[in-house]
């Protein structure tokens, strides 16, 4: 079985999503129906992870045709998925800790956490509207690794 692995990078704070959210559905609409299996892979670390989070779940309510997992990847265990793994569970086919950030320190445990599912990736959705914070930071990792990088705000401009 060939497995398309699909991360998802952008700030924590985004304007004017609309356009995003619609591009995004495009996007996951051609991937579901012309990839034989999908692997999503997603933080929860602003609002862009959340926008894609939902238009991934929309997507396969959709179009699933059996073929995608959805996980969410934390950078260690955080108080919030502790408390409610059940809900975490009910909403993410998987939620994994990162194995390579799990024992770093919180704040360099975020990049070291983005860099591992660069890594893993076939493909890299993003939203970067600025050249500076995290994900700008990321996505210059994919992009040195050799990574098929789609910017979502690139069509914007």
């Amino acid at each position: 079985m060939n497995i398309y692995t699909v991360s998802f990078f952008g700030h924590r704070y985004m304007e004017g999503t609309a356009e995003i959210d619609n591009r995004l559905d495009k996007l996951l609409h051609d991937l579901i129906t012309q990839k034989e299996y999908i692997d999503f892979l997603i933080g929860r670390d602003g609002e862009f992870d959340l926008l894609a989070s939902a238009a991934i779940k929309r997507a396969i309510r959709s179009y699933d045709c059996g073929n995608t997992h959805f996980t969410l990847v934390l950078p260690y265990m955080k108080a919030e998925y502790r408390d409610n793994e059940k809900e975490y569970l009910n909403y993410y086919d998987e939620v994994e800790i990162c194995p390579e950030s799990a024992e770093a320190h919180p704040k360099s445990a975020i990049q070291i956490r983005n860099r591992s599912i660069v890594d893993r990736s076939d493909l890299v959705i993003c939203c970067i509207r600025r050249k500076s914070g995290g994900a700008y930071k990321t996505i210059q990792y994919a992009r040195k690794q050799g990574k098929k990088v789609i910017d979502l705000a690139e069509e914007e401009k």
